[in-house]
């Protein structure tokens, strides 16, 4: 089995953390650490739920890219919304970027997320 942790240069880096860890073995498992709607930067971007839900999405798919992989691959998904934010305005964000491709999905409301501008938070498991 070999580890190796993704920092895509498209994302904020952390040295803290890394934006997705994939393990090789018969079948490749990619696991996207939780992506806020953040820029290259690391700046959380204007426009609330609806514009923080398109970009979180785009660093999910950066990441997935990174090893050569798309929405297909993934097996779950678990969003995480800040609490009293409309859920169904993130769902129409996600599908303006994400697309017609189900999976396994967990959606919760929180009480706040580790930045406190953040509004949703996305993590995903894709596997190869």
């Amino acid at each position: 089995m070999e580890i190796t942790h993704l920092n895509p240069s498209t994302l904020h880096t952390n040295p803290a953390f890394s934006q997705g860890v994939i393990v090789r073995g018969a079948h490749d498992t990619l696991h996207v650490g939780g992506q806020n709607g953040t820029d290259a930067s690391g700046a959380i971007v204007p426009g609330g739920l609806g514009a923080q839900t398109e970009q979180a999405i785009r660093n999910v798919l950066a990441v997935l890219a990174e090893v050569g992989a798309d929405q297909t691959n993934v097996v779950r998904m678990a969003v995480y919304v800040a609490a009293g934010e409309s859920v169904d305005e993130g769902f129409a964000a996600s599908m303006r970027v994400w697309g017609q491709h189900p999976t396994a999905l967990t959606v919760l409301f929180v009480a706040a997320l580790g930045r406190p501008d953040a509004l949703v938070e996305i993590e995903v498991t894709a596997v190869m």
